[in-house]
């Protein structure tokens, strides 16, 4: 009579591999466990610090704007751009001014972020026409006077498609010399009535 003995293998997983032990599996699930955890609680953490950052742009705004977030953003350290600004006219829009808070550079239509002026198209009254015009004239002086940055904030365009930017020169917003001469508001979230 032959025997034939037969040796038992350990079964082998899908890569060749042997399959786990039963008793040792559950040290396994536990350390797949707290590696999920860490990622979860590092996770966590990243977010804390993105929401601790908003809320320090909040406070730095006074009313919770972009003009705080993009003061997060550092200006350059020299100012590398320049052209010449007339008033937008009728035709096409290369570089020019539209308004106190909007102007084309190199085509590209850029909606200063840190600020909000008077509406032109249309004012609501005669007062925020006059101020609207003042502050049109006063951007494209102040954009004229020589080189300048765009500093992108955490929003890229607004719903219009306008580049969202703030434009600063030797690292202070021009947008502030507009809000010091009384032609424009720190821009909250929302369009204000310039009308008394």
């Amino acid at each position: 009579m032959n025997t034939v003995v037969r040796f038992r293998q350990k079964k082998k997983t899908r890569f060749g591999q042997p399959k786990t032990p039963r008793g040792k599996q559950s040290v396994y699930r536990k350390r797949s466990s707290r590696r999920k955890l860490g990622s979860a609680i590092a996770k966590l953490i990243v977010g804390a610090l993105v929401a601790a950052a908003a809320f320090g742009a909040y406070q730095l705004s006074g009313a919770g704007g972009i003009a705080g977030v993009a003061a997060l953003v550092s200006a350059p350290r020299q100012d590398l751009l320049s052209a010449s600004f007339p008033i937008c006219g009728e035709g096409p829009r290369v570089t020019c001014v539209v308004d106190g808070d909007t102007f084309w550079h190199q085509g590209v239509k850029i909606r200063i972020a840190d600020i909000d002026t008077p509406e032109l198209s249309p004012p609501r009254c005669e007062a925020e026409r006059t101020k609207g015009e003042t502050a049109k004239r006063r951007l494209r002086e102040l954009l004229n006077a020589g080189k300048f940055s765009l500093v992108a904030g955490w929003r890229d365009e607004d719903r219009h498609g306008r580049k969202l930017r703030t434009v600063t020169r030797n690292g202070r917003s021009i947008g502030e010399t507009l809000i010091a001469e009384g032609l424009a508001r720190r821009w909250d979230g929302g369009r204000r009535y310039w009308c008394d």
